[in-house]
């Protein structure tokens, strides 16, 4: 275990939705442990968006990949009026080594070298042992395994804020039905559900189980693709919230019976908000990225193949997400029925 002080503490994190949602039982963990930490937290605008005003978030640092060569002097000129104890390096790759390095710090705790990917392990002064695979969630808590806190119990602190009720208030206010939000689309094409299934399965959800479908993300341009295919087919036209914004997007997850996503940031939001999540995983290995100690009886399963013991591990498997069918779905929303089902919003 490293004995080191607890009272300033850096994340570099600076990745994707669904590991900021990852970090936060570790902030919290830490505020736990320690209720005068202060956490400084490098990551990127759109995260940052989602994390922003957190009560265990004291001050972000932004990293703005799309400044480019600037983006690591605006960090590094931010980073330098910082001083550290110890720095968590929970990213591994050579940009988020680079950011590590700017920290002023006596510990920069990281991988051990097998997972530290692009050298990364040269960045940091300590590594954290090595350990076979697991969940992304149970990674991130070797971490403060290293420095003696515990991690339970698992809580993030996503949300909805107090004064984020009112908007959820007044967008639940004219749906009539309980709200299944159907998360369209992700970062990755690999990762996306065909949108004519999609659309086949809002006249399911709409017509057999009384729910309103929802689209909910972004406005890329294969959300919007995926949002026109569906408008196009579906004989019951979902209510479209796409663009809505990380915040936003929080109060509906909150207020939703059912979420039915592929390996996307919302998906794990779905889950930090205990609302029953249908995951559609085929791309990414579900043991390591998929759902954290919940809602596993309701992950369509596409990437191994049936009766397959496989690993946990970083590995993809493209092409798998189209074997994904509707009546696969369908099988998961009657268990949803079954075991979950709530009678609307509250």
């Amino acid at each position: 275990m490293i004995r080191t002080p607890l009272d300033r503490v850096g994340i570099v994190m600076m990745s994707a939705v669904g590991d900021a949602v990852h970090v936060l039982p570790v902030i919290n963990a830490l505020k736990r442990h320690q209720p005068t930490t202060h956490i400084t937290w490098v990551l990127q605008p759109g995260p940052a968006a989602l994390v922003r005003g957190h009560p265990s978030v004291d001050d972000i640092v932004i990293f703005d990949r799309s400044l480019g060569r600037r983006a690591f002097a605006n960090v590094r000129a931010e980073l330098a009026t910082r001083q550290f104890d110890v720095v968590l390096a929970l990213q591994v790759y050579f940009k988020a080594g680079l950011i590590t390095r700017f920290t002023r710090a006596p510990i920069k705790l990281g991988f051990d070298r097998k997972r530290a990917r692009d050298l990364n392990w040269l960045f940091t002064t300590h590594q954290i042992p090595p350990h076979s695979g697991q969940h992304v969630q149970d990674q991130y808590f070797e971490f403060l395994n290293a420095l003696g806190v515990a991690h339970d119990p698992v809580t993030w602190g996503l949300g909805p804020w107090e004064d984020e009720r009112q908007w959820q208030r007044e967008f639940y206010a004219p749906i009539e039905r309980p709200v299944a939000a159907l998360v369209v689309a992700t970062s990755k094409p690999q990762k996306d559900w065909l949108p004519e299934r999609w659309a086949e399965l809002v006249d399911i959800l709409h017509a057999d189980y009384g729910l309103q479908p929802v689209l909910v993300g972004g406005r890329s341009e294969r959300e919007l693709n995926a949002e026109r295919v569906i408008m196009e087919r579906a004989t019951h036209k979902p209510i479209s919230a796409l663009g809505s914004g990380l915040r936003p997007l929080v109060s509906i997850l909150d207020g939703a019976a059912l979420v039915i996503a592929p390996d996307t940031g919302p998906l794990h939001m779905a889950v930090a908000l205990d609302r029953p999540v249908i995951s559609l995983i085929g791309y990414t290995n579900p043991k390591r990225s998929g759902p954290y100690r919940r809602f596993h009886e309701l992950i369509v399963d596409a990437y191994g193949n049936p009766g397959e013991n496989y690993p946990i591990s970083m590995a993809t498997r493209r092409d798998r997400m189209p074997r994904i069918q509707v009546k696969d779905v369908v099988e998961k929303v009657d268990i949803w029925k079954r075991n979950y089902r709530r009678t609307g919003w509250e």
